[in-house]
C-alpha cells in the first residue's frame, strides 16, 4: 500500500517510520496513535523532503511542544548570526523552529535550517513573497504569492501558516468592530492590505485547494494562522476573531478531505479567565485540531519580561487543552532577540508546557518531578544539576554562593530542613551553633 501523507498512511492502518518514531518518543501504543492522527487530533508535520526529521507528534495526549521564532530580517540580515540562534534552540531541545525571514538570501538560510535540523521547520510564505519579489504587495499576483509556497515546500519545510481565514466576510468584521490594536498579525496584515488594495478576495482562500494540492504532494502540515487574533487584552474573543476561527474550522474539514494534516493558531493577548473558554472553542468549532498558541500573554505592561507573562498564559492553555507553545522572550514588542533573549524564552516556554502536560496527567511527566525531589531529599547536589531544565544556571548559581555545608545551601546552612530531618533520621545530631 502506498499514502500521500501521515494522515492518509494512518487512515490505511500503514505504521510509517515517522508514526513508530513518534510513538516510541511518547509511549504511546502506534494503533491508538493512528486512531487519533486518522481524526485529524494529533498530526505529524514530516516533509517528505526534510530528510533529517527526528518526528514529533503534536495533539491529543502527547507532550506539549514549543516552538522558537527566528530568521533574518532587513535590519538584521547576517545569516551566521541566525545559524548560531538554531543551534541554541536546538541544544534547548525545541522541538520545532519557525523561520520568519523577510528579506535578503532566505532561501539560503531555509535550505541550510531544513538540512541540520532535527526539528519540525515551519515558515510564513507570505513574509518571504514581498522580499523575493522586490514588489510592493499590491503588485504580488496570485500565481507568485502560490510560487513561493511551493519554493518553500519543495524545500522541505514541514509546516505552513497561511491565513486563509482572513476571507472578505471576515475583513468586514474588522471594519465593523472596533479595537485598540486592530491587526497585530504581520501575516494577516499583509493579506488585508493585499485584499484592500485590489478589492479582491484572501488568495489563500479562494484558492484553497490549489494550496491543499501542494500540501498533499510534499506531505506539508497546514498550520491555519489567526489573522485577526488578538494584540491586546482589549481585543481578546471579539467578533473578529471568533468569525475567523469559524472559518478556521471549515477550512479544516476540507484540509481533512485531502489528508492535509492541520493545526490552528490562536491568540495573542489574553486576560487569564478567558483563556481556558477560548481552548475549549477552538476544540469545539475546529474539530479537535490541534491548538498553536501564542503565549497567551495575559498583561500588555510588561515590555521585558513578556517571556514571563507568555508563560503564565502558556501554562494556562496547554493545561486547557491547547498543544503546541511558541516561545515569546524579553524581546518582545521591543526588539529581535539575541541568544540571551532566545535562552529566557525558551526556557520560560518548556517550563510552560511541562507544567501543563503534569496537570494533563501526559504519561511519564510526573517521572521527571518525582527524580528531582528524591535528588533534593538525598542532598544530591550533581543528580539535581542533571534533572534541572537548565543545568547550566543551577550549577552557576550554587558556584557563585558556596555554603560552610557541603550538603547544604548559603540561604539555611545548618538550618537546612532537609539536611536536618536527613541527619535527625539516621540518629545524629544537629549542631545549630558552633
Amino acid at each position: 500500500m502506498t499514502y500521500t501523507t501521515q494522515m492518509d498512511a494512518a487512515r490505511k492502518g500503514i505504521s510509517t517510520p515517522e508514526i513508530k518514531t513518534v510513538a516510541k518518543k511518547e509511549g504511546m501504543d502506534e494503533t491508538r496513535l493512528m486512531e487519533l492522527m486518522a481524526k485529524g487530533r494529533i498530526i505529524i508535520p514530516a516533509n517528505k523532503n526534510h530528510k533529517n526529521l527526528s518526528a514529533e507528534g503534536v495533539g491529543e495526549g502527547l507532550r506539549t511542544k514549543i516552538n522558537v521564532n527566528l530568521g533574518i530580517s532587513k535590519d538584521c540580515s547576517d545569516v551566521e548570526v541566525e545559524m548560531e540562534k538554531v543551534h541554541l534552540a536546538l541544544k534547548l531541545k525545541a522541538e520545532a523552529i519557525m523561520d520568519l525571514s523577510c528579506f535578503g538570501k532566505t532561501r539560503e538560510f531555509r535550505k541550510r535550517l531544513v538540512e541540520i535540523s532535527p526539528a519540525m521547520i515551519g515558515t510564513v510564505p507570505i513574509y518571504d513573497a514581498v522580499g523575493f519579489y522586490d514588489k510592493n504587495i499590491k503588485d504580488i499576483s496570485v500565481d507568485e504569492f502560490f510560487r513561493v509556497v511551493e519554493t518553500h515546500v519543495k524545500d522541505g519545510v514541514d509546516f505552513l501558516t497561511i491565513h486563509a481565514g482572513l476571507n472578505r466576510e471576515t475583513a468586514e468584521k474588522i471594519k465593523k468592530n472596533e479595537r485598540i490594536t486592530s491587526i497585530v498579525s504581520r501575516g494577516g496584515s499583509l493579506l488585508y492590505t493585499w485584499m484592500q488594495l485590489n478589492d479582491a478576495e484572501n488568495p489563500f482562500y479562494e484558492h484553497y485547494d490549489r494550496l491543499l494540492e501542494i500540501c498533499e504532494a510534499y506531505d506539508v502540515t497546514l498550520s491555519l494562522g489567526d489573522a485577526c487574533r488578538p494584540g491586546c487584552l482589549n481585543d481578546s474573543t471579539d467578533a473578529c476573531q471568533v468569525q475567523e476561527l469559524i472559518t478556521l474550522g471549515e477550512l479544516t474539514l476540507k484540509a481533512w478531505e485531502r489528508n492535509v494534516q492541520v493545526m490552528i493558531e490562536g491568540p495573542g493577548h489574553m486576560a487569564m479567565d478567558e483563556i481556558a473558554g477560548n481552548m475549549m472553542m477552538e476544540k469545539r468549532l475546529c474539530h479537535g485540531a490541534p491548538f498553536y498558541v501564542l503565549g497567551p500573554l495575559v498583561t500588555d505592561v510588561a515590555p521585558g519580561y513578556d517571556h514571563i507573562t507568555s508563560a503564565i498564559g502558556g501554562a494556562i492553555a496547554a493545561a486547557s487543552g491547547a498543544d503546541f507553545l511558541c516561545y515569546v522572550t524579553p524581546a518582545e514588542h521591543l526588539r529581535l532577540p539575541d541568544l540571551d533573549d532566545m535562552k529566557e524564552g525558551i526556557i520560560a516556554a518548556r517550563i510552560a508546557a511541562h507544567a501543563a502536560d503534569i496537570a494533563k496527567k501526559i504519561p511519564g511527566a510526573r517521572k521527571w518531578d518525582d527524580a528531582m525531589s528524591r535528588a533534593r531529599a538525598a542532598l544530591d547536589w550533581e543528580a539535581m544539576f542533571n534533572l534541572a531544565i537548565d543545568p547550566d544556571k543551577a550549577r552557576a548559581y550554587r558556584a557563585s554562593s558556596m555554603p560552610e555545608h557541603e550538603d547544604s545551601c548559603s540561604m539555611c546552612g545548618r538550618m537546612c530542613a532537609v539536611r536536618n530531618m536527613k541527619r535527625i533520621r539516621e540518629g545524629k545530631d544537629i549542631q545549630l551553633q558552633d
